[in-house]
């Protein structure tokens, strides 16, 4: 269920094809709860959003990647595809979510150092990892009880400072790893964790920053830490755009990736994306393109609000807890009225058949 507060806060500017897409189709958006009508998802780019796909949702990310990778020092050529996958699932509560995420790569590999060139294939799980992410702070979910200024539409879409103030999430995974990977700093096998802080800022203008900062195989001899910035823009009812930014080091491998984008809304359940990623090193240069889609299967039953924390959700549940029972009291007392009503109509019937 999309956040009240921003439909009246945006209400003209919702006419506009920007801010509708930016509902529809990047990432999760200002909600009070997780679950939204229409698709959430982390593509076009790599970087996880703060929020979940929704209870009882199960969204399935998947895309294939074609490019080239040139190594200056060991004078090799890549031709590599890639397919990357991620499988998402909300459980339990609105600010819950399981993953399986992972690239599975394929490299043929030109080596030009030799008179004669020699040619040979690698292939193996650049990542594979299992992880569980929690919403733990959502600075939109009190603006709901807000009311619209009725009689003034820039008040209502100005930039106000509470909007720098990000909804915030916590990931932990763990990698699996495989023997004999050309991929990963690991020579055996392994089992190993995957931290990540995510932020996400939801701007007036159909603009999202999110941003993660990143811990990865902390427990090996080769641990790698680094960032990922998207920014995500909507321009129609079904196209958008990204750009971002990817920086990782470790004493295996560093790099910096920039990628940008776009995405286009199918239906509610469905978008497909493209993306083009770059480097700016020549250890390896690489150049990628990128074609991918998401698709979610829809098994939420009714929207579920977060609830607020200490006396506040208190208060909350407790007004909820007496919403039900009133409306099922009124429910009780209609049925009552009907059958009440249905047995004088049947009176009524036999009278007239009396006479």
């Amino acid at each position: 269920m999309i956040n009240s507060y921003i439909f009246e806060r945006n209400r003209d500017l919702m006419r506009q094809p920007i801010f509708v897409l930016l509902i529809l189709l990047i990432v999760p958006l200002s909600v009070s709860a997780q679950y939204t009508d229409m698709i959430n998802t982390n593509r076009p780019g790599v970087s996880q959003g703060a929020f979940s796909v929704g209870k009882k949702v199960f969204q399935f990310e998947t895309g294939i990647s074609l490019g080239k990778e040139e190594h200056r020092l060991r004078q090799t050529e890549t031709s590599g595809m890639a397919i990357d996958y991620a499988l998402r699932y909300g459980f339990f509560k609105e600010e819950l979510e399981v993953s399986v995420i992972g690239i599975y790569q394929r490299d043929q590999v030109t080596d030009t150092r030799g008179a004669t060139n020699t040619e040979f294939t690698q292939s193996n799980f650049k990542s594979n990892t299992v992880g569980v992410k929690y919403l733990i702070y959502d600075p939109y979910r009190k603006k709901v009880l807000e009311k619209p200024n009725l009689l003034s539409w820039k008040a209502n879409n100005k930039f106000q400072w509470a909007d720098l103030i990000p909804a915030v999430s916590v990931y932990a995974g763990a990698n699996f790893d495989f023997a004999d990977n050309p991929f990963t700093p690991e020579a055996e096998s392994s089992i190993s964790p995957k931290l990540i802080l995510a932020t996400q800022n939801n701007f007036i203008g159909g603009f999202v920053l999110v941003t993660n900062i990143l811990a990865d195989r902390v427990t090996t001899d080769f641990p790698s830490y680094g960032y990922i910035v998207t920014l995500t823009h909507a321009t129609n009812d079904y196209f958008s755009i990204f750009v971002e930014n990817q920086g990782f080091k470790s004493d295996f491998y560093a790099d910096q990736i920039l990628r940008a984008g776009a995405a286009v809304l199918i239906n509610k359940d469905f978008h497909v994306d493209l993306s083009l990623s770059l480097n700016f090193k020549d250890t390896p240069s690489l150049f990628y393109g990128r074609v991918g889609a998401a698709y979610r299967f829809d098994f939420h039953a009714q929207d579920e609000f977060i609830e607020e924390k200490g006396k506040a959700g208190r208060e909350a549940k407790r007004e909820e807890k007496q919403k039900n029972k009133d409306l099922k009291k009124k429910k009780k007392q209609l049925k009552k009225d009907k059958k009440r009503k249905d047995s004088i109509d049947l009176e009524d019937v036999e009278d007239d058949g009396g006479r």
